[in-house]
């Protein structure tokens, strides 16, 4: 457990040193003041309004200048319904001597509030003044303020005033406090030391070690904890059995999560709302939405967080009719509920029925959209390739004001880089001044998929020049990008540099790119030698690479090995039967694509359907192989056959090696190719989009040769730019040539 990054403390935006007045009248008896009217009626304030009438009052008839009755003042204006923290610390500064409960109020008002770094300058200061000394009702809100700000330096320092401090050193308030500043700085190794030095322990110092795990990701060691809370015959309260039901669902333990639901019930734990929802969530994330079901039937309160637990649970079983039927049942709908039905929508690989959401909720106006809801919105659009719409909720965020933060940023990457427009992904990139290793990667990444493998690893050394590390991911995508642009040298350094210089151990992944970049070069011993000398076994992403490059240099054999090997890790892999099947028919042997064929069959496995989308005046259309679904398919399927005249002009000649079945007449294989999704949504295209506007289509599969070739002839015979996205990389078709160079 790694001790974080030490935070050094800046100097104090503003010095609280109370300005001694040696003219004012000064109270020395502490509470001679209790029952004066004033003072009474602080209590019976219902605004802030109120409270500075008093206080206007108090210092009339200089009662303000008593300690005791100023710490009352400063009580009620931190720490009431209405509290003012400005006007606290206004009315602290004209204390000519804070008590004690002076300075420990406004510590921890100031603890808990969005400036926590005001409570440890406070803190600070109470010790330069030297008239008071901390007490055990001040430590644990500075720990609380150090815990919020990271700042672990701070706070070891404080550790050890506490331990000087004999009378408050074995306070069980302020050694539970400390624990939760080990835990929240994710000391857990110091958080626990100090856990089991404690003299006396309560529940609470139990339940912040097992929070802190929790938290922390050791569910394990706190499911140990719990055990140990038994053994050592400590009862354990709604707090304790919140945290391990929250153990539960991070382990995914649904056997233990339900013992621990009866536990409570046999136990008589006292229930609460906020343990029914720890238990209801604990249920969702294991998986079981009829525990869920029944817990939630059966709820006699539920709030907010209860309705859009249950919402989730559906829409992550697939049963986005109960996930819909929920958000429209819930007393009231706030953005929480709306982005979890969006993002399951585009999680689960739904983005036009998250966008569909999404605009219904601009339609309808039920709640104000924040930062999750436009970056799950821009996810959609990336996979959905809708680039209008994704311009859209840009200029939507840019009227807003919406500052760019490094997740907002992340994603309008993505999306431009997704749907075509890499100058705009660039452009936006090079706007923002913050940016994190996840800004950097997704800009690599969007140059990898555009075959600019040279200018992703350009900017992969420009990213440490920035002093930005890159993490695994990062890796992932500059090796991408090698790949995709046939860098094979540079691929085969940065692989061999990354323990070293970048502190990463190579996983799976990596060495399927690796794999990849070796196998797309022709590279296939290397690339098979790679394999048998891996560190760690093989995955299916590997034995895929190697059977794509197989595909792309017809060696037979050892796609027969790859192709073997894929199917036993991934029994129903349909694609691995595709591309074998592929491979027989480019080598013309059919009775092995026969067998194949009526292998599938056999074992129910069907070749996924390709589907390409096209997006005209912001809406997307989906086209099939063979579709003649589209309103407009006469019109289409007329360009078409002007397509095919215009294309034997030119000499064109199709490539039937591209045909998956046996088709023997010769016209019948030309027409099987025609009717591929790409040609018909490229037909649609020409027929919708302006001349003056790029054709923007996206494949749900590797786009085949023969598509490719009839797109770049298009881009000339049209004279229009096309750019194709297929499952692994862009294509900018245009003036006859592609992006790839034919390097895909």
């Amino acid at each position: 457990m790694a001790t974080p990054y030490t935070q050094v403390l800046p100097p104090p935006r503003h010095q609280h040193f109370p300005k001694r007045n040696p003219t004012s009248k000064t109270v020395n008896n502490d509470r001679y003041f209790q029952n004066h009217p004033l003072i009474l009626l602080i209590e019976k304030c219902h605004s802030i309004k109120q409270l500075k009438q008093i206080h206007a009052q108090m210092l009339r008839i200089g009662l303000f200048f008593d300690p005791f009755s100023a710490s009352k003042l400063i009580e009620a204006s931190t720490l009431s319904h209405f509290s003012s923290l400005n006007y606290a610390h206004q009315v602290f500064d004209q204390i000519p001597q804070p008590n004690l409960f002076s300075w420990n109020a406004v510590i921890r008002a100031y603890s808990s509030s969005p400036d926590p770094m005001q409570s440890i300058l406070m803190f600070v200061n109470m010790i330069c003044d030297g008239c008071e000394f901390p007490s055990k009702f001040t430590y644990p809100f500075v720990f609380k303020a150090s815990a919020k700000m990271k700042a672990f330096r701070f706070g070891r320092g404080l550790h050890g005033m506490v331990v000087k401090g004999k009378r408050v050193g074995f306070d069980v308030f302020v050694c539970n406090s400390l624990i939760h500043f080990y835990a929240d700085c994710g000391c857990l190794d110091s958080a626990y030391l100090f856990f089991e030095s404690m003299q006396t322990r309560d529940v609470v110092s139990w339940n912040t070690m097992i929070l802190g795990f929790v938290e922390g990701g050791c569910v394990d060691e706190a499911l140990k904890m719990f055990d140990r809370m038994g053994e050592e015959n400590v009862r354990p309260n709604d707090v304790t059995m919140m945290a391990v039901s929250s153990a539960c669902g991070k382990k995914m333990d649904l056997e233990f999560g339900r013992w621990v639901h009866t536990f409570i019930e046999r136990n008589g734990i006292k229930e609460s709302l906020i343990l029914d929802n720890a238990i209801l969530d604990m249920y969702v994330k294991c998986g079981s939405t009829e525990d869920a079901e029944r817990l939630f039937d059966k709820m006699e309160n539920k709030d907010v967080f209860s309705w859009t637990t249950m919402l989730v649970g559906y829409a992550r079983a697939g049963n986005f009719v109960a996930a819909r039927s929920v958000l429209n049942t819930m007393p009231s709908q706030d953005i929480a509920a709306w982005n979890a039905l969006i993002s399951a929508y585009e999680q689960s690989g739904k983005p036009k029925e998250a966008l569909a959401v999404f605009n219904e909720l601009q339609l309808h106006k039920k709640a104000e959209p924040d930062e999750v809801t436009l970056v799950c919105a821009l996810s959609a659009c990336a996979q959905l390739g809708a680039i209008d719409l994704g311009r859209w909720i840009h200029v939507y965020m840019k009227k807003l004001g919406i500052k760019l933060n490094c997740h907002l940023t992340t994603a309008l990457i993505d999306m431009y880089s997704k749907c075509g427009d890499v100058e705009k992904a660039l452009a936006i990139f090079d706007s923002v001044n913050i940016r994190d290793v996840f800004v950097w990667s997704a800009m690599v990444a969007g140059l990898a998929m555009h075959g600019r493998g040279e200018e992703a690893i350009s900017l992969f050394l420009k990213m440490q020049e920035h002093k930005v590390k890159p993490n695994s991911v990062t890796l992932i995508n500059v090796l991408c990008a090698c790949s995709h642009s046939g860098l094979v040298e540079e691929g085969r350094a940065i692989f061999n540099q990354m323990v070293n210089a970048y502190g990463i151990v190579p996983g799976v992944k990596h060495y399927a790119c690796l794999v990849d970049i070796l196998g797309r070069a022709g590279e296939l011993e290397e690339a098979e030698e790679l394999i048998n000398n891996m560190p760690v076994t093989p995955g299916s992403t590997v034995w895929g690479a190697l059977l794509g490059a197989c595909r792309l240099h017809g060696n037979l054999e050892l796609a027969e090995q790859a192709c073997n090997r894929l199917l036993e890790l991934e029994p129903e892999n349909h694609g691995a039967y595709v591309t074998l099947s592929n491979i027989y028919a480019k080598s013309g042997k059919w009775d092995e694509v026969s067998m194949l064929r009526k292998h599938m069959r056999e074992c129910g496995l069907k070749k996924e359907p390709g589907c390409s989308s096209i997006e005209v005046n912001s809406v997307v259309h989906q086209f099939l192989v063979g579709d003649t679904a589209h309103p407009q398919s006469q019109k289409i399927y007329a360009k078409l056959d002007e397509i095919a005249t215009r294309l034997k002009h030119v000499g064109y000649v199709s490539n039937k090696s591209q045909i998956l079945q046996l088709v023997e007449e010769e016209d019948m294989q030309e027409q099987a190719l025609n009717l591929h999704s790409e040609k018909l949504a490229m037909a649609f295209g020409l027929i919708s989009v302006a001349p003056s506007q790029p054709i923007h289509i996206v494949k749900n599969l590797r786009v085949c040769g023969d598509c490719h070739a009839v797109a770049k002839l298009l881009s000339k015979i049209y004279d229009r730019e096309i750019l194709l996205r297929d499952r692994y990389r862009f294509h900018h078709f245009k003036e006859g040539n592609c992006s790839c160079k034919d390097y895909w």
